[in-house]
C-alpha cells in the first residue's frame, strides 16, 4: 500500500495536466492572436500547416459575412472576423467541445463580430447569406459529405461570393471537379506537397 500511494499520486497529477488548457500565441495572415486549446481537438498545440497556407492566400473584404466551416478552437474563423470588421463571421463545428473553445478564444482575443455554432455542416445555419465560406477540409467525412458541403455552400452564398478550401493534395482533383460542377468555376491557388488551396466564386444568377 504504501508503494503504491505515489504512482496514485502521479496519476492523478498527470490526469489534472491532461485537462489543464493549452495556450499559445502566433500570427495568422498578419493578425496576431492568442488561443486556448485542449487534447481532442484538432492540432491542439500549434496552428496546422494546412490553416496556415488557406489564411495566407485568403482575400478578405473589410465587410464581408464569412463562415469558417469545421472551425475546430477558431484560428480560421477568429482571423477572417479580424479581417472584415465590419461584417459578421459565423463559426460552425459538430464538436461541442471545438464551439466552446472558439467562444472563449473569440473573447480572449476581443472579438465580437462572431458567432459561434454547433452544427453540422449548414443545418444549423439555413437562414444566414456568406460573402466568403473558408475550410480546411478534412477528407475523414467523405467525399459524399464533402459534396454536400459545396452544395450547401453554393446555395447559401451570396452572389459573387467566394469560397476557399484546403486539403490534402491527393483530394485536389476531387475539388477541382466539385467545383467545376457546383460553381462553374475552379482556381488552384496554391498547391504544395502535402496540401492544396483551391477557390471558387458564386456566380451572379
Amino acid at each position: 500500500m504504501t508503494e503504491a500511494f505515489p504512482d496514485s499520486r502521479s496519476r492523478r497529477a498527470r490526469q489534472a495536466e491532461l485537462k489543464r488548457d493549452l495556450e499559445f500565441a502566433d500570427t495568422l495572415a498578419g493578425e496576431s492572436l492568442r488561443f486556448r486549446t485542449t487534447w481532442g481537438l484538432f492540432s491542439p498545440r500549434r496552428i496546422d500547416d494546412g490553416t496556415r497556407m488557406l489564411l495566407d492566400r485568403i482575400d478578405v473584404r473589410p465587410s464581408d459575412d464569412c463562415l469558417d466551416l469545421g472551425c475546430g478552437y477558431g484560428p480560421i474563423g477568429l482571423t477572417l472576423a479580424r479581417k472584415a470588421p465590419q461584417g459578421m463571421t459565423t463559426l460552425v463545428d459538430t464538436n461541442f467541445l471545438a464551439v466552446e473553445y472558439s467562444r472563449r478564444n473569440a473573447e480572449l482575443n476581443g472579438i465580437t463580430n462572431v458567432e459561434c455554432v454547433n452544427s453540422n455542416g449548414f443545418a444549423q445555419i439555413c437562414d444566414r447569406r456568406f460573402d466568403l465560406v473558408a475550410s480546411n477540409l478534412p477528407a475523414k467525412v467523405g467525399r459524399e459529405m464533402l459534396y454536400t458541403y459545396l452544395l450547401d455552400a453554393h446555395e447559401q452564398m451570396n452572389p459573387g461570393g467566394r469560397i476557399y478550401v484546403v486539403t490534402i493534395t491527393g483530394l485536389r482533383r476531387f475539388i477541382e471537379k466539385g467545383f467545376k460542377e457546383v460553381f462553374g468555376n475552379y482556381d488552384k491557388v496554391k498547391q504544395g506537397r502535402e496540401y492544396t488551396v483551391a477557390a471558387a466564386e458564386r456566380e451572379p444568377d
